[in-house]
Order: structure tokens, then C-alpha cells, then sequence
């Protein structure tokens, strides 16, 4: 895709969303970075109906360790890999309160060392809690890449850096939201919404759905 149409591309989505957010309910950092791990292999809507009476009851690294796993299981149990991910939380929040002084780093190479933390997950922190224009790329984003012919990738990482290094900086702030939000909604896997699409004639998509 060329330079003013990646333009064009990013300036449509903004208009449409000038302020987009994370679909994921939190309160502060670490149930921001809880979220994101629970989140693998589950719905966003899934994840805030275990999240909300999870997070009242513990919304800092100390009071998740005072619940326990065990509690901490029964409250994620409707989400996938809840076992893991359970031990996962547990994990990370006495890394952060030994390591960080119980905040959440404001770094990708101290994020990523904590437990269940990946490259996703650090640049969605990174991200939405610290205000970094970085590129969480998800199966959405990957598959919008694609589709578009805006990052094409063999893997998360090849499209995260060449959406890095396509997107305008004016857009990079929001530009995983946008893309994520079109993805999810917009530009479906199985069938795209190309009707509803507001960068359709910018697409590369072959099959598109006009």
C-alpha cells in the first residue's frame, strides 16, 4: 500500500474513532496487565464478566496475592486455560511487588520477564496504561495486515514491524485500537463486512465481499 493511502487509511479510522479504547475493562496498570493475560485464547467480553467481581475483591499485586490461586481460579474459571492463567496472575504479582516495588514496569524487557507476559501483551501495557505508541498485534491486527495488503507477514512480529514502520506517527498512538476494532467488528475472519468498511477502496483484498 502506498504512502498517501496508508494515509488516507489511518485518517478514516480516526475520523470514525478519534479516541478508541481497550475493549478490556481495568482500573489501574496491574488489572490492565491481568486482563491482557486472561485474555489469550478468550473473548474480551468473557474476560470483564470474571474480571469485575475479581477485581473488587483484589486490584492491586498485594491483595491478588492475599486471595490466593485457589480463589483466584474460581473467579477466571469461565475463561480458557484458567489453571495456567491462575497461577500465571499469582505469579506475576509477586514478581512485581519483589522486583517493582509493586508497580507495574514501564518497560517491554521487564514486562516480558514477568509470568504469562509476551510481546502482546507487553505492548498492550506498554500501550494503553504508559501512553507508548507501540503495536499489539493480535489475530485481528494480523489478519487485517494482511488482508489489506497494509502490513502483509508471515508472523506477528514481521507485521508489528512493518506496521511500525508504514504507520505515520501522528496515527501510531491509536493505530493497534483501529486496527484491532476494524478486525474484530469490521473485517471478520470469516466473512468481511466490506460494505461497512470504511477504507474498502483502499483494501488490497481480493475477496472482497462489494
Amino acid at each position: 500500500m502506498k504512502k498517501p493511502d496508508i494515509e488516507s487509511f489511518f485518517a478514516r479510522l480516526e475520523a470514525r474513532d478519534p479516541a478508541p479504547r481497550s475493549d478490556l475493562d481495568y482500573r489501574n496498570p496491574f488489572t490492565l496487565l491481568v486482563a491482557v493475560v486472561l485474555s489469550a485464547q478468550a473473548t474480551d467480553i468473557g474476560v470483564n464478566k470474571a474480571t469485575g467481581p475479581l477485581f473488587e475483591a483484589a486490584d492491586t499485586p498485594q491483595k491478588m496475592l492475599e486471595l490466593g490461586e485457589a480463589r483466584v481460579r474460581d473467579a477466571i474459571k469461565t475463561i480458557g486455560l484458567y489453571n495456567n492463567k491462575a497461577k500465571n496472575v499469582i505469579a506475576l504479582s509477586r514478581r512485581i511487588l519483589d522486583d517493582h516495588g509493586g508497580a507495574v514496569p514501564h518497560d517491554r524487557a521487564a514486562l516480558e520477564a514477568l509470568p504469562g507476559v509476551g510481546r502482546k501483551t507487553a505492548s498492550v501495557v506498554l500501550n494503553v496504561a504508559f501512553g507508548e505508541p507501540t503495536i499489539a498485534v493480535d489475530t485481528h491486527v494480523f489478519r487485517v495486515g494482511n488482508r489489506t495488503g497494509l502490513a502483509p507477514g508471515k508472523t506477528p512480529l514481521a507485521v508489528e514491524l512493518k506496521l511500525e514502520k508504514c504507520i505515520p506517527d501522528a496515527y501510531k498512538l491509536h493505530a493497534h485500537h483501529w486496527l484491532i476494532l476494524l478486525g474484530r467488528y469490521v473485517c471478520k475472519a470469516r466473512k468481511p463486512d466490506c460494505p461497512a468498511c470504511a477504507v474498502n477502496d483502499l483494501c488490497r483484498f481480493k475477496g472482497k465481499t462489494i
